[in-house]
């Protein structure tokens, strides 16, 4: 069988999109050191990736940009970034591994609790997630530099709550997330951090 692992990173981020990966893992070629992508440093995690992508019989990433999740709210917007990924698979899985989620999709699938931590298929996938949500991070960091989001990746850090006090949100932070909400409140009189070009 196709066994596809699909795990998520960023439904907790205040800004940017969420990204899904999914990964069919080669049984003959097994990778040293996979684990839940919040367990390794992010060396680690830069040594992983390439060598997912490079020995895996298939891989695919997909992202939800902010004004979807604010549209659909964070569990549906991450279903649908995973099912991108799992569309973009080729050849395509006949068995899904999931991390405590169920897709609308009709492939046979299994939802484990703390999949990423159970599975090296889950957790090959939340790698590759991982990475790539922060090298988009860092590329949106050179956007809009006075949220340190290459540092913070978006999270609600003390330094990211303070900018959003200090500057108010971005077109690209989720507005239905409370902390950005009330930064429109807190903000009200500071100049608004500017909408990039191409956005």
């Amino acid at each position: 069988m196709r066994i596809a692992g699909c795990d998520e990173a960023g439904r907790g981020s205040l800004f940017g999109p969420v990204v899904a990966a999914a990964v069919v893992l080669n049984p003959r070629r097994r990778i040293v050191g996979l684990d839940d992508s919040k367990k390794l440093a992010p060396e680690r995690r830069a040594e992983l990736a390439p060598r997912i992508q490079e020995h895996a019989l298939a891989w695919a990433v997909a992202e939800i940009d902010a004004s979807r999740i604010d549209a659909w709210n964070i569990y549906q917007a991450s279903r649908q970034a995973m099912m991108a990924a799992i569309s973009q698979l080729r050849p395509l899985p006949d068995f899904l591994l999931l991390d405590a989620i169920e897709l609308d999709l009709p492939i046979e699938q299994k939802s484990l609790i703390h999949g990423d931590a159970r599975s090296v298929s889950i957790a090959a996938a939340s790698i590759l997630a991982k990475v790539e949500r922060d090298r988009r991070m860092t590329e949106f960091d050179l956007l809009y530099p006075q949220y340190g989001l290459a540092q913070n990746k978006g999270y609600s850090t003390p330094d990211h709550l303070e900018a959003l006090r200090q500057f108010g949100p971005t077109p690209l932070h989720r507005f239905s997330y409370a902390p950005v909400r009330e930064s429109r409140c807190w903000a009200t009189g500071a100049e608004q951090a500017p909408l990039p070009l191409g956005v």
